[in-house]
């Protein structure tokens, strides 16, 4: 048997449930000096289950940080036709794991973080905090956006100290965390800093500082790299990573870079285009800490974008279907009846070739805007 197949045989070994999450402070081993890096230590556990059906990530003596239970939502669109956005969400996250939710544009990823967060509620379903149902808004959640809502007028520290004084934090307090946080960040030196004054990834760990700051047992981040350029966006996956070891919170990431969830997860749930479902969960088992260039990074991108791919194919072939509107001739294209009976005379054969390098280009279109 080949050493693949050996390795193949050897995962289906393993019991079908989820790892425990890798912490960061007790490295994985590496491969011995000399020796080869095996096939990625990625295995997809399909998710698409019956409605009412869920399948446990936990066990059931473990109550999760994070539980969401049949959740769906819809909504009303301005036809007055009732769209459903996610339907039957069933999702369990431990206490210190980081998750990352991957999909297709408008498959709910960032509603989802919502629900969490408490900012919308669900049609039907129950979101729960540690076994207790999630009200509203609270400060065990905290959501960061992709526009990290910073407020220009604070200085830096006065921007992370916000939060805390909302709470009635005390005075001393207040500064000492902030003070603390700062050099977390390693933004010690900038805290009588205005925003304008930082550049944008400077900011983006303001925000993280100022989440961090108010203590939340649950860190929910909404594309918060997405605006950054590929060096500070590098930068802040080793900061968040070592900030994540450093506290133990439980995180809760949204991306559409694939080898950006492998990069920092412990697991990757891959979302279906509208409506949202959970389609698959990948357990990221690689030893931290990882690199984006990483080949074993990259090689178990590939395979969550296999999957991806379809997703994102229904999503561009739903769109397309929608926009399709009648079509209205221009006077220019009045004037050329003489070109439109060309095409209309057109053998069979030359269209179908056409369609065939429309559909080609298309298709290379897509997967050089996919990022992976």
């Amino acid at each position: 048997m080949s050493s693949n197949g050996q390795v193949r045989a050897d995962l289906q070994k393993f019991p079908n449930q989820f790892p425990l999450p890798v912490d960061p402070r007790f490295p994985a081993h590496a491969p011995a000096s000399g020796g080869k890096i095996g096939p990625v230590a990625l295995r997809r556990l399909p998710h698409i289950v019956e409605p009412g059906i869920s399948k446990p990530a936990i066990s059931k003596s473990e109550v999760a940080k994070v539980g969401l239970s049949d959740i769906c939502l819809s909504y009303r669109t301005q036809s007055g036709e009732r769209l459903l956005a996610l339907d039957n969400i069933n999702l369990q996250v431990r206490a210190g794991e980081f998750v990352c939710i991957v999909g297709p544009s408008g498959c709910g990823k960032s509603t989802l973080l919502h629900l969490i967060a408490g900012l919308h509620q669900q049609t039907s379903g129950q979101i729960l905090i540690d076994g207790k149902p999630v009200q509203g808004p609270g400060t065990d959640r905290i959501l960061i956006f992709q526009e990290h809502g910073l407020f220009p007028w604070l200085t830096v520290g006065q921007n992370v100290e916000f939060g805390m004084k909302m709470k009635g934090v005390p005075k001393a307090e207040r500064q000492e965390k902030t003070r603390y946080y700062l050099k977390l960040v390693h933004l010690a030196k900038f805290e009588k800093s205005y925003i304008h004054q930082l550049s944008g990834g400077m900011r983006q760990r303001v925000a993280i500082a100022r989440a961090l700051a108010t203590e939340p047992d649950v860190l929910l981040m909404d594309e918060p790299f997405a605006a950054l350029d590929a060096q500070t966006r590098d930068l802040l996956h080793d900061e968040l990573e070592r900030i994540w070891s450093e506290t133990g919170r439980t995180i809760i990431f949204v991306t559409h870079n694939v080898r950006e969830a492998i990069r920092l997860g412990n697991r990757v749930v891959l979302l279906t285009f509208r409506p949202g479902r959970v389609k698959s969960e990948f357990p990221v088992e690689l030893p931290r800490p990882r690199q984006l260039e990483d080949p074993t990074v990259a090689r178990a991108a590939r395979e969550i974008l296999d999957e991806l791919r379809d997703e994102i194919n229904r999503s561009l072939e739903a769109e397309y279907n929608e926009g399709v509107k009648p079509h209205v001739k221009t006077s220019i294209e009045a004037g050329s009846e003489e070109e439109e009976d060309i095409e209309r005379s057109a053998p069979a054969s030359t269209q179908g070739s056409i369609e065939a390098s429309v559909e080609g280009n298309t298709e290379g279109s897509i997967g050089e805007n996919i990022q992976i």
